[in-house]
């Protein structure tokens, strides 16, 4: 009875956290019983927590004592398995040394225990409530697809990709994989295969045959370019160098930020391909031909993606929008019963 007394007093407060490559999504909600009373989002320039972001999450939930923190899990180390009977899961994945959890008795997702232990001692200050893992967050974002035919879904984050493949919402296959690692692994690969090259066989300039200009008044023939003798005439050229020189410049952020997301989104394709490579060709799982492709964009990838996907793997592609940290939140609200 005073609980709910003290309940109907309170707002609750959520507290949502999305780490990020080099920043990091806090978004919070205060709730009642039964609606959103109030709402923030705020990205901080740091991937911990900072006496900014401290000051900012304590502003709200000082004011009452229901206050919960969510993290989304950025472990590279975690997955989902198709399966939660016990004595099967090794033969998907050595989880020693992992925390695992079965999902709707169906499947499994895990992460590394010591990621999880670095997450409660970064937040100590604040607490966590809520670890939550990208398979269960794909698979809400996702609860009207998974249900029917066999079909690809994709959480795209910041430095993230994690795939699943689901038929009649049953898991066949999962990964976890980290950009920034498999771009690191790519050109190690590449600086091995240039390791075999015998440089010997490489051609050479031999300093021999190189002509000398034995004479130098030679050079007396380019005195008498008579081009030059106008200054105006190299003021207008200066003038008209300027004129592009600031048209480079003003198009220069537009076009590396363009640069950007083209190779961003084309290691993006890669990974993919590489994943349903994995899923056809693994014994382990029933690899069966995927035709469609459910993207959860959550950093605004182009349309070259969709684009690689339908013209190199032949897929069907959908895309939808989501933000994440609110999607962290809606999870958390559900453990709740909001």
């Amino acid at each position: 009875m005073l609980s709910n007394f003290l309940e109907a007093l309170y707002h609750k407060v959520i507290v949502s956290i999305v780490i990020k490559h080099s920043s990091c999504d806090v978004y919070i909600e205060l709730c009642s019983k039964t609606a959103v009373v109030d709402s923030e989002l705020k990205t901080f320039e740091t991937t911990f927590l900072d006496e900014e972001m401290l000051e900012f999450i304590s502003s709200y939930t000082k004011e009452s004592p229901y206050s919960y923190v969510s993290i989304l899990d950025m472990s590279p180390d975690q997955g989902a398995i198709p399966t939660c009977t016990k004595n099967r899961l090794p033969f998907y994945q050595d989880l020693s040394s992992c925390e695992y959890k079965c999902f709707d008795e169906n499947w499994t997702y895990f992460t590394s225990k010591s990621d999880l232990y670095e997450i409660e001692k970064v937040y100590k200050q604040i607490g966590v409530d809520f670890i939550f893992s990208p398979f269960t967050l794909l698979y809400n974002f996702f609860e009207d697809k998974v249900s029917s035919s066999l079909a690809l879904y994709i959480l795209v984050q910041d430095s993230y990709l994690s795939l699943s493949v689901f038929a009649n919402s049953k898991l066949m296959f999962a990964e976890h994989l980290d950009m920034e690692t498999s771009a690191d692994d790519e050109l190690l690969s590449q600086v091995m295969d240039n390791d075999d090259i015998d440089l010997s066989e490489t051609n050479s300039i031999d300093l021999d045959e190189v002509d000398v200009i034995d004479d130098m008044e030679d050079l007396d023939d380019f005195g008498d370019i008579e081009d030059l003798d106008s200054l105006e005439e190299i003021d207008e050229f200066s003038e008209s160098q300027d004129i592009e020189e600031e048209f480079l410049e003003a198009n220069e952020s537009i076009i590396e930020s363009d640069a950007d997301s083209f190779n961003e989104d084309y290691q993006r394709f890669s990974l993919i391909q590489t994943s349903l490579g994995h899923f056809y060709n693994d014994k382990r799982y029933e690899g069966e031909f995927v035709e469609n492709v459910y993207i959860a964009d959550g950093v605004g990838v182009s349309s070259d993606l969709k684009r690689y996907l339908e013209e190199e793997m032949f897929l069907n592609v959908y895309i939808r929008h989501l933000d994440i940290p609110i999607e962290v939140c809606s999870l958390a609200k559900e453990e709740l019963g909001l």
